[in-house]
């Protein structure tokens, strides 16, 4: 199941990057055919602005999956099954679809306009093109390389932490409120003790990552701006990749799951159910916090380096 989600996950990354590619060069051709030399640049950042057109369209493609999600944990506390029950995991199921949509949308218009605010930069501090032959750029694109994989390894090591202390929390209500394991009608759990855990936690485990996004530019881009150019450009091109892969891959297991608790492979219970509900573990990590998160950090980070990009040169 783990093998098979990475695996899945990586492919339409490949699949999702030509495509962009493909993208990124039609609009780029478009506007130096209509405006003629250095037009092209001005085409991309039309279509990043097109890709940012569909933000209705993304919202509520975006919100449908929480609503369908919640219907189906409402039936599911009120003891209402058969008919129902099978209604909104199917509702819940469609909406994973819609949400993993609407996280393409994202990523790819967040790489797109990520491309053209690195090309304003450049224009800005006076850079005619990015030099890889430079040791001083080769320097930054390989760090630009990294700090994806350090943002994604913060934010999944925070889902984690929060998770622990969900789960002692939990534990801890079992020991101390009578009937409360049973299932009793008379013991009521603290749902606010869980609710504090989780928005406190994800807020606390937040500053470090965002500390990452904001100072990472300012110190690469103070120190020298040839390095910064690259620094932006290895982290949007492996931003975009990684981002593309932890959406896709969590959506393949959370897909899965919902496919075996439908009744395939034996159903729920069965032991392809059991290893459906670890890929998920992973998939909700992967899918709903670290993959969409990177899309801040390549924004963040490409608008930081130009609104102090007079800064750095001066």
């Amino acid at each position: 199941m783990i093998i098979s989600g990475l695996a899945e996950g990586i492919r339409s990354a490949a699949y999702s990057v030509l495509a962009v590619a493909s993208g990124v060069v039609l609009a780029f051709v478009a506007g130096n055919w209509a405006l003629g030399s250095g037009g092209g640049i001005y085409g991309v950042a039309l279509a990043a602005v097109g890709l940012l057109s569909t933000l209705g369209m993304t919202v509520a493609l975006s919100a449908y999956g929480p609503i369908a999600d919640n219907a189906a944990g409402i039936v599911e506390m009120a003891g209402i099954h058969d008919e129902a029950h099978h209604a909104t995991d199917t509702l819940d199921a469609v909406g994973n679809s819609t949400g993993a949509v609407a996280r393409g949308f994202t990523i790819v218009s967040a790489a797109v306009t990520a491309l053209a605010v690195l090309t304003a930069f450049t224009r800005i501090v006076g850079l005619d093109s990015i030099d890889l032959t430079s040791p001083v750029t080769a320097v930054g694109l390989i760090l630009g390389t990294i700090v994806p994989f350090l943002f994604t390894s913060l934010t999944l090591t925070a889902v984690g932490r929060a998770a622990s202390r969900m789960i002692d929390e939990v534990r801890r209500q079992f020991r101390e409120i009578p009937g409360l394991r049973a299932g009793a009608e008379a013991a009521v759990p603290d749902y606010g003790a869980c609710v504090e855990i989780a928005t406190t936690g994800a807020l606390r485990e937040m500053v470090l990552p965002g500390t990452l996004a904001l100072a990472t530019p300012l110190l690469i881009g103070f120190f020298d701006v040839e390095a910064l150019a690259g620094f932006l450009a290895g982290s949007l091109a492996c931003g975009f990749l990684l981002a593309t892969f932890m959406v896709n891959a969590g959506g393949a297991w959370d897909s899965a799951k919902r496919l075996i608790e439908a009744g395939a492979f034996g159903g729920s219970g069965s032991q392809a159910h059991q290893a459906a509900v670890v890929g998920d573990g992973v998939g909700d990590s992967f899918k709903d916090t670290s993959g969409p998160a990177l899309n801040a950090l390549v924004k963040v980070m490409t608008i930081v380096a130009l609104v102090f990009a007079s800064g750095f040169v001066g």
